[in-house]
């Protein structure tokens, strides 16, 4: 059974971004238009600094430098934890995974993020976590 990638884009329930060595978005699934609220017409071509709060730009902007330059993910597959931002400012809370994409060369030529928004869970873990700090001090 062959799954095209498009299909496979269109269907899967994480955001799917995929940026270039510059860090400009090439693909933009459907699931990354309703979680960042960015059309993928808007949000291909942009880069991606319209999803990461201007706070975090320049640490994001080192770390991707440098992963492009070594061809080195220093999270290996770890799933990162950041903030991340809306169409309309608002802050959410991620997880995502990435893959590098090397070029005949073996230097990265893109890098493929699959994205979750985690806001939800993130909120209440620290809602329990407040909680239980209260609970530890005799409240």
């Amino acid at each position: 059974m062959a799954l095209s990638l498009q299909h496979f884009l269109s269907v899967i329930g994480d955001a799917v971004v995929i940026a270039d060595a510059n860090g400009i978005i090439t693909t933009w699934n459907c699931a990354a238009e309703a979680m960042f609220g960015y059309a993928q017409s808007e949000a291909t071509g942009a880069s991606l600094d319209i999803i990461i709060p201007e706070k975090y730009r320049m640490r994001h902007a080192a770390g991707f430098e440098q992963t492009m330059n070594t061809g080195k993910n220093r999270y290996g597959t770890s799933l990162l934890h950041v903030p991340a931002m809306k169409r309309d400012g608002s802050s959410i809370s991620i997880a995502f995974s990435i893959a590098l994409v090397l070029g005949e060369a073996g230097k990265p030529e893109s890098i493929i993020a699959i994205i979750r928004d985690e806001t939800q869970r993130f909120q209440e873990e620290r809602a329990l976590r407040k909680r239980l700090a209260e609970l530890g001090n005799g409240e």
